[in-house]
């Protein structure tokens, strides 16, 4: 059977952190793997999603090229997947010419099968920079809660999701200026034509969850409204359609069409004939199976079939889409700016790739939202991985080793734990293949855990060390139905944590081809071997010492002597002038007067200040330190501030106002 797998690509505006990372990624990983040990022909793809507003104005608030940005974060997630083991056949990028080709080709499709039509539109338009402002191009009042960063797609304290001209006193977030309402011409996909087809498709799926076929079913009963496929951003994927070489593909109906694309790459890459992508896409009987974020069903429901239909070729739907809730960082939401929560590339750095792997899995939120803390890590790799599964394999290597000359006999079986035992792998492996195949990836763990447990049970009830001396035959029966269970062991949990499985083979003298889904339970057809140099699997870990390397990590809480403290200049300064940094409504430009000269100093305050605010504000300055380039532009000293466990800034200022600008700190 053949299977395409995929995941939300990741947006290449930062690196994925560890919620990203279970939701898509590593659950991708995981069942693929799965697939493959079971004896199917599988292909896992996904990539870096690099256009769209958010990193075009990310670009210009950093003042470089929007390609340098995404090129830097696309490397940056390549590592973070090799630390992770996870492996796609092809991990690509949306800014690719066989990418742009493709979704330049399908929108032309649509366009000449007339599911394409042009609508005038009111947009907001910036005339110091003269270009229309899309989506995140402009900030905000919310009209809902009043929020006052609200950008043009949606209020991040809400979470409503708007439209530019909703926004009430709108900013250009590129200059400041308020912008004015034109008309532009967009083109638009006809999704109405796609209603009936789609509820017929998603009712009558054997493949799509019930979850995914109620959200999905819900809002096709609310009806379905034309969607505008073209943005005036300069960075993207330039549109095929007449009168539109100013527009390029919306973001969103770009990236979904890298499902397909990224196919066609690899076999490209691969040498093969073009078309081979064809035989798995345009198969009716490939499996497609997505692993995303709640939020995005419809996008994989909704807007990706009803392209792939409307360019009237023959591609397969038999979709299933593996979703998950939210996964949360000792109660709060991921933040880097607050930092809160652990990136990839901090992962990595931290801990081997299984222990991450199967700790995420353990609190894969599947059915409801879930939360990290450092006490679930520290249960899952000192108790579970450690004490258990570890334990587990390191005593029975040490009793092979040291009762039977490092080998495993076939033997029959002489007691009845033996029994119980192997009928408790034969029950969980049928269970845990079921949770494979259903995407439970999370309640696996809970079942392979049964035959952990009940292995190290039947070692202490049953004492092998003294069984060698009553019953040898009883003794060679045990050791050969313990090393086919930790075998077993090591088969179900490959996709979760393959380093460890992979060891288990290699300490076992087993060949690597024997690690399929069809030997468990299978006795040994030959006497086994194992290896001389076998070790502890795990080491346990210490909260403590990963919390201290992860603050050396990001440069907090370092201890500096009193020497290095002098050498700060630290003064009082009086701000002069204020305004928002041209390319942002994040940075404000400040001069400030610090006693023998005024100096510039470009910070993030625009978040918790207005620039009118600062403006005659007594504040604390670091004079000496390095000029740093911020947006193009040298920033000659920094303001100290107090950060709250939000992330809220307070600027530090002296108790009384007369204290003179150049007044020293110390």
């Amino acid at each position: 059977m053949r299977w395409i797998i995929t995941s939300a690509w990741p947006y290449a505006h930062g690196t994925p952190h560890l919620g990203n990372i279970v939701s898509s990624l590593l659950s991708a990983d995981i069942f693929t793997r799965f697939l493959r040990i079971q004896g199917h022909e599988v292909i896992y793809v996904t990539g870096s999603d690099e256009h769209g507003t958010p990193i075009e104005v990310k670009a210009i608030q950093l003042g470089v090229k929007p390609k340098d940005l995404t090129d830097k974060v696309h490397n940056e997630i390549l590592k973070i997947l090799k630390g992770f083991k996870i492996e796609p056949d092809n991990y690509t990028r949306t800014h690719n010419e066989v990418h742009i080709q493709f979704v330049r080709e399908v929108f032309d499709k649509i366009y000449k099968n007339g599911y394409i039509f042009t609508k005038k539109d009111k947009l907001l338009y910036c005339p110091r920079d003269k270009i229309y402002l899309p989506d995140r191009f402009v900030i905000g009042k919310c009209p809902y809660c009043g929020y006052e960063s609200a950008r043009g797609d949606q209020c991040e304290n809400c979470g409503r999701l708007l439209t530019p001209t909703e926004l009430i006193n709108p900013r250009c977030v590129i200059c400041g200026e308020t912008p004015i309402v034109k008309e532009s011409i967009h083109y638009y996909f006809d999704l109405t034509k796609f209603e009936s087809i789609l509820y017929k498709w998603i009712s009558e799926s054997k493949t799509l969850s019930e979850n995914a076929k109620n959200f999905s079913i819900q809002m096709l009963k609310q009806g379905l409204k034309p969607r505008s496929v073209t943005r005036n951003n300069r960075w993207g994927i330039p549109a095929p359609f007449p009168d539109a070489s100013d527009l390029t593909i919306y973001v969103w109906f770009d990236a979904v069409l890298g499902y397909v694309s990224a196919v066609k790459e690899l076999f490209l890459k691969r040498d093969m004939d073009p078309d081979k992508w064809k035989e798995w896409w345009w198969d009716k009987d490939t499996n497609v199976a997505f692993f995303i974020g709640k939020d995005n069903i419809p996008f994989h429901t909704i807007i990706f079939p009803a392209l792939l239909l409307g360019t009237h070729d023959p591609y397969t739907l038999k979709f299933h889409i593996g979703s998950t809730e939210w996964l949360t960082f000792e109660g709060k939401k991921f933040s880097k700016s607050k930092g809160i929560g652990i990136w990839g590339e901090e992962a990595i750095s931290l801990l081997p790739a299984d222990y991450w792997r199967y700790t995420l899995t353990l609190i894969r939120p599947e059915t409801k939202d879930t939360d990290f803390t450092w006490k679930i890590l520290e249960y899952a790799v000192n108790e579970e991985l450690n004490n258990h599964i570890g334990n587990l394999v390191h005593r029975v290597l040490k009793l092979i080793a040291k009762y039977n000359g490092y080998k495993v006999i076939p033997s029959s079986i002489t007691r009845d734990s033996e029994k119980e035992l192997n009928k408790l792998v034969y029950e969980v492996s049928a269970k845990v293949e079921e949770l494979y195949y259903n995407m439970r990836f999370q309640r696996v763990i809970n079942e392979v855990m049964k035959v952990v447990k009940r292995a190290n049970a039947v070692i202490n009830d049953e004492r092998p060390w003294e069984l060698y001396k009553t019953d040898y035959n009883a003794f060679k029966s045990m050791i050969h139905t313990l090393a086919k269970v930790i075998r077993d062991i090591a088969i179900m949990l490959y996709p979760i944590i393959p380093d460890t499985s992979i060891k288990i083979f290699d300490y076992l003298n087993l060949p690597m081809q024997n690690l399929r889904w069809d030997i468990i339970g299978k006795d040994f057809d030959h006497e086994v071997e194992i290896k001389r140099d076998f070790k502890p699997l795990f080491k346990k870990i210490d909260i403590e010492e990963l919390k201290k390397k992860l603050s050396l990590m990001r440069g907090e809480h370092i201890k500096i002597d009193e020497n290095y403290l002098k050498k700060l200049d630290l003064r009082v300064g009086k701000i002069l002038e204020a305004e928002y940094k041209k390319g942002s409504t994040k940075i404000i430009r400040l001069k400030v007067d610090i006693g023998d000269k005024i100096i510039k100093i470009l910070g993030g305050l625009g978040e918790y200040y207005k620039p009118t605010d600062l403006i005659g504000k007594t504040v604390v300055v670091v004079a000496n330190i390095k000029e740093k380039k911020i947006m193009g532009e040298y920033s000659e000293g920094m303001l100290l501030a107090a950060i709250d466990e939000g992330g809220g800034i307070s600027l530090l200022t002296p108790d009384r106002e007369d204290v003179k600008a150049g007044t020293r700190v110390g």
